[in-house]
């Protein structure tokens, strides 16, 4: 397995999301709702200039995603 990327900007994180179906529903202060419809899944990002590996881990899991699925969309 590999390592989640480090010090990734949520821009990034949205950026790559939307290459794996995501869209962005709605945003409130900092936290910006993605969605997917088919299979269903939704997540939220932080909007921070770097996202915490812990919180990475989340969303990825939310979003279904592998690291190694992740790493290509990047």
């Amino acid at each position: 397995m590999s390592a989640l990327p480090r010090g990734l900007s949520y821009r990034k994180v949205v950026a790559a999301l939307k290459r794996a179906g995501f869209s962005v529903r709605r945003q409130k202060g900092s936290h910006i709702v993605m969605r997917r419809d088919e299979p269903f899944a939704q997540v939220v990002v932080p909007a921070h200039r770097s996202i915490d590996t812990g919180t990475l881990a989340s969303i990825l899991a939310g979003a279904g995603l592998s690291v190694e699925q992740f790493r290509q969309l990047l």
